[in-house]
C-alpha cells in the first residue's frame, strides 16, 4: 500500500497458527472521513448541483493534508451515490485536498454502529476541524 510516497507495510498477524487479517503499524491511522456536512456544506444526494460548489469548512484543508503529509492514510467515505463520483472527485482535487481513496455509497441517516474485528475509533465532527484529543467516554460492548 502506498501513503505519501512511501511504502506502508502491513503487519502479518498470527493467531492459533493461521494468518489473519494484517494490520498497520499502531503509528499509522486510517482515517475515514465523511464529506457533506463534515468537511464542506451538507447537500443531499438529491441536490447533486451543488456538490460542484460547496463551501469548504474552515481548517478541513489544513487538517486533513496534514494527517496526510504525518503518513496516515485518507479515504473519504460518503453517501454520496456512484453518479456523483466526478464531480466529488473533482471538488476534493480543486480545493486541494491529498487522499489516498474515495469510498461512496455510505449507508444514510446517521446513528451508525461500526462492529469490526480491528480497533474502530470513532469522532463526531462537531463544527470544527483540530487535532484529536484524548477523552475517555462510554461506549456500547458486547458481553462477554
Amino acid at each position: 500500500m502506498k501513503n505519501n510516497n512511501k511504502d506502508v507495510t502491513l503487519i502479518n498477524k498470527v493467531e492459533d497458527g493461521q494468518h489473519i487479517s494484517p494490520v498497520l503499524p499502531e503509528e499509522v491511522k486510517n482515517y475515514l472521513i465523511d464529506i457533506d456536512g463534515t468537511i464542506c456544506d451538507d447537500i443531499p444526494n438529491e441536490e447533486p448541483e451543488r456538490m460542484e460548489t460547496a463551501a469548504l469548512f474552515d481548517d478541513a484543508l489544513e487538517t486533513i493534508n496534514n494527517w496526510y503529509d504525518e503518513g496516515h492514510i485518507i479515504t473519504f467515505f460518503t453517501s454520496r451515490i456512484e453518479s456523483h463520483r466526478i464531480v466529488t472527485e473533482n471538488w476534493l482535487n480543486n480545493n486541494g485536498f491529498k487522499y489516498h481513496g474515495l469510498l461512496m455509497g455510505k449507508p444514510r441517516g446517521g446513528n451508525y454502529h461500526w462492529i469490526d474485528n480491528h480497533i474502530v475509533r470513532a469522532t463526531r465532527y462537531e463544527g470544527k476541524f483540530t487535532n484529536l484529543v484524548e477523552k475517555s467516554a462510554s461506549i456500547q460492548v458486547f458481553k462477554k
